[in-house]
């Protein structure tokens, strides 16, 4: 039976709109490999069509490559998945499911960027660049419910969190060494000082030593 993906080692006829995704799914981890010495030859045998079908799609291989690294720096995935976050969740939950979202789109960036030799964005012009505004709005509603457990308001709390989460994946400020999940919620709702035993260790680990 033939697959409806493919047909005979080919994929299956697509609408323009999914084949210009397909097309620049296919290409991200090539940028990351080959950065832009990537070949439409390659990209054609990555996403299983012919190389005459990119060009159907776009212009010209630099276009795809230049779309294919927007969706890296894109923040609207991410604040739709950030949004996803039941607030009903503890707040240590929370903070770790935002962790891992935001984590999984920073490593996308930085090998990107370091497969493109970019120490940032520059491809776009300033007034360009995609804005962190609603994704600090989206980490702002997770905290917000636990508001009056801080000692700082809930949009000082969530830009911490995001500081964190990029200083602690990025692999050169950490030495290779980057963060957890679990270390990057603990620092920010612990801290590293030891404290007093408390008797209730288990629901705050960070609570005692």
């Amino acid at each position: 039976m033939t697959s409806s993906a493919t047909t005979g080692g080919r994929a299956r006829p697509l609408p323009p709109e999914e084949r210009r995704a397909a097309l620049v799914e296919a290409t991200l981890p090539l940028v990351v490999q080959h950065g832009t010495k990537v070949t439409t030859k390659q990209i054609a045998e990555a996403a299983g069509v012919a190389e005459g079908t990119i060009f159907r799609v776009f212009p010209d291989k630099e276009t795809l490559v230049r779309e294919a690294i927007a969706t890296v720096l894109d923040p609207l995935p991410t604040v739709a998945a950030l949004n996803g976050i039941d607030l009903d969740l503890p707040i240590r939950e929370r903070m770790s499911q935002a962790v891992e979202i935001l984590r999984k789109r920073l490593e996308t960036a930085f090998a990107v960027m370091s497969a493109l030799r970019m120490d940032g964005p520059q491809h776009h012009k300033p007034e360009e660049r995609p804005s962190h505004q609603p994704m600090l709005e989206a980490m702002e509603r997770l905290v917000e419910p636990d508001q009056d457990k801080f000692r700082l308001p809930a949009p000082e709390v969530a830009r911490m969190l995001r500081l964190i989460t990029f200083a602690g994946t990025h692999r050169i400020i950490t030495d290779n060494h980057p963060l957890t999940t679990e270390e990057v919620v603990s620092v920010l709702l612990d801290g590293v000082l030891c404290r007093p035993e408390t008797g209730d260790r288990a629901s705050n680990p960070g609570e005692s030593c």
